[in-house]
C-alpha cells in the first residue's frame, strides 16, 4: 500500500529515501538508511524486519542482491511482501512478491531505485524516477521531495492520500534529516512544508552533533550564537 525511491548522490556519497502512502504512519514502519552503509524500504504486507536487516547485512560486507534474496527466501510471507535495498556503491535489489496488489512493480537505475503496490498503474513508477534521475545535482531531500511529487501527480496509490516520509544520512548512523507526516490530507505538500520548517533551523543545528570522527560541540554559547545567527540570515 506504499511507494518509495531509494536515491544515492554519487558525488557526496548522500544516501535517501522517501515513501508516500494510503496507510497511517507508513514512516515508522517502511524506510530505514544509514550513512555509509545504504538505504531500504519494505512494503505491502510489510516486514519490519527486511529493512533494517539488509542493512545490517550491508554492514557486515554483504551485496544488495545477495542480502536480500537471502532475507526474502528466509520469510515465509515473501509472496507478500515488497522491499527494496540501495548500497553504499550505488547498486540495488528489489523484491516484488507475487501475491501483492497491483498494480506492483519496480524499477530501478544507477543510485536510484523505486518501488510501490496498490498504485494507479506503472506511470507511477516512471515518473517517479524520471523525475529523480533529472534532477541531478539538486540537493537528496529536493531530489526525493520533486521524485514523489511526480509520482503523485502520475496517480500515486490508488486509494488515496494519508501519510509521507523521507530520510537522508551521509556518514553517520543516525539520518541528517527524518522527517514524518502520519495523517494528513496532502501528505507530501506537508513533507515539503516540513523540510522547508528543518532548512530554517535544523539542518545548521545537524552540524554540532557527533560524528563517528569528532565528538561534536557541546558549547551552549556557541551552539545557541550560531542557531542565532543562521536563524536570522
Amino acid at each position: 500500500m506504499t511507494w518509495s525511491i531509494l536515491l544515492r548522490d554519487p558525488t557526496t556519497g548522500e544516501l535517501g529515501v522517501a515513501v508516500a502512502s494510503r496507510f497511517l504512519a507508513a514512516g515508522a514502519l517502511c524506510p530505514r538508511v544509514e550513512g555509509g552503509v545504504g538505504a531500504a524500504s519494505t512494503q505491502a504486507l510489510v516486514n519490519p524486519f527486511l529493512a533494517p536487516d539488509s542493512l545490517a547485512r550491508l554492514r557486515a560486507g554483504q551485496g544488495a542482491a545477495a542480502a536480500l534474496a537471502e532475507l526474502v527466501a528466509a520469510d515465509p510471507g515473501q509472496a507478500s511482501r515488497q522491499a527494496h535495498l540501495l548500497a553504499a556503491d550505488g547498486r540495488s535489489a528489489q523484491h516484488t512478491g507475487s501475491a501483492c496488489i497491483g498494480w506492483c512493480g519496480h524499477l530501478s537505475a544507477p543510485d536510484v531505485s523505486v518501488a510501490g503496490n496498490m498504485l494507479a498503474g506503472p506511470q507511477v513508477l516512471r515518473a517517479t524516477l524520471d523525475a529523480a534521475l533529472a534532477a541531478t545535482g539538486l540537493p537528496m531531500a529536493e531530489r526525493l521531495l520533486l521524485a514523489m511529487e511526480a509520482g503523485e501527480a502520475a496517480g500515486g496509490d490508488k486509494r488515496g492520500r494519508q501519510s509521507a516520509a523521507m530520510q537522508v544520512a551521509s556518514a553517520d548512523p543516525y539520518p541528517d534529516l527524518d522527517l514524518r507526516v502520519d495523517d494528513h490530507p496532502d501528505p507530501l505538500a506537508e513533507l515539503r512544508r516540513l523540510h522547508g520548517v528543518w532548512r530554517g533551523y535544523l539542518r545548521h543545528f545537524r552540524r554540532f552533533l557527533p560524528g563517528r570522527d569528532h565528538p561534536g560541540v557541546f558549547d551552549r554559547a556557541v551552539i545557541q550564537a550560531a542557531m542565532a545567527e543562521a536563524t536570522q540570515a
